[in-house]
């Protein structure tokens, strides 16, 4: 294996610290990029006496002058109550952050993989979601700094590649959870464990009959570096999720059962353009990558649960 000096944008948050885990254990030289608007520098305390990490407090937004063989552009709060808090700089981070992305792998020839997301496919018209699909998402809504800011990322990226010839990979992550989430970020995972390790109702929207399919981080990971290890002519958009669909009703139910104790759910109206359904169709994934999730759901969360508990415990 060739060693590579490897640039993560966004490598303080939850997937990108465990990619970065995975690079340096691999014995890559990897710079971390991150501003700590949702990433965390404790994400990356376990890996700080590695001699191969460098850690750069930046803003994607602005321009980066560093040398580089590859870049994970991951850099996006990408829960809800992060990207809605300050929506105009998500949108900002989405678009000037891969112009400046593609613009510093274009000068050093960089190979470029974006994170994009499911969240191009809004809510859904197709089941399960393909990547032929084009979506179903609305432009003016509450969620649309994050919706409409990946669609414009991934349109930035194949206009390079057409103009450029340069070689891109785009990955459309579905829900990932796993340890190292935020227990404040809004996903329904950590929002269902915090809750019944908490001895809190477990709040589920709607009649809870609304479906996604979870994948554990190591698997997700996984697949980000397979796409990344393509040839040339391969640029995706690559669907990376687990396409075992659970509905938020029996996900409740299973975390309720794996922590144990008397928590209880409570059901409340559903927030604006939340999609009633979730599900990627990962043949590419399979046939280009030669990737699947191996990680079932509740080893998964046995983990997950795992690691909340000693968070609570310790903070």
């Amino acid at each position: 294996m060739v060693e590579r000096r490897i640039l993560v944008t966004g490598g303080a948050g939850f997937i990108g610290s465990h990619l970065v885990a995975r690079l340096l254990e691999q014995g890559h030289q990897v710079l971390v990029v991150d501003n700590y608007y949702s990433g965390s520098r404790s994400n990356l305390a376990h890996l700080i006496s590695d001699p191969n990490l460098e850690i750069m407090r930046h803003d994607v937004t602005f321009p980066l002058y560093v040398e580089v063989d590859e870049i994970y552009h991951l850099a996006c709060p990408a829960s809800p109550v992060f990207y809605q808090r300050d929506p105009v700089q998500t949108t900002k981070t989405s678009v000037m952050g891969s112009i400046n992305m593609l613009g510093l792998a274009k000068r050093t020839k960089a190979k470029i993989l974006l994170s994009s997301t499911s969240e191009v496919y809004g809510d859904p018209e197709v089941h399960p979601q393909e990547e032929s699909y084009w979506g179903h998402v609305n432009p003016i809504g509450i969620r649309s700094c994050y919706d409409e800011g990946k669609r414009c990322a991934e349109t930035l990226f194949f206009d390079y590649r057409r103009q450029h010839d340069m070689p891109i990979k785009v990955a459309r992550i579905f829900n990932t959870y796993g340890p190292g989430m935020r227990p404040d970020d809004g996903r329904v995972v950590s929002n269902f464990i915090v809750s019944a390790l908490s001895g809190r109702p477990l709040t589920v929207y709607g009649d809870g009959s609304q479906t996604r399919s979870f994948c554990y981080v190591d698997d997700l990971v996984d697949g980000l570096m397979r796409l990344m290890a393509t040839p040339h002519e391969v640029t995706g958009p690559i669907n990376i999720g687990n396409p075992h669909e659970f509905t938020m009703k029996e996900l409740a139910d299973k975390v309720i059962d794996l922590v144990g104790g008397d928590a209880t759910v409570e059901y409340h109206p559903l927030p604006s353009d939340d999609p009633t359904q979730r599900q990627p169709n990962i043949t590419r994934a399979r046939e280009i990558l030669d990737w699947k999730p191996t990680v079932e759901l509740a080893e998964g969360l046995a983990a997950t649960i795992d690691f909340f508990r000693k968070q609570l415990t310790t903070g």
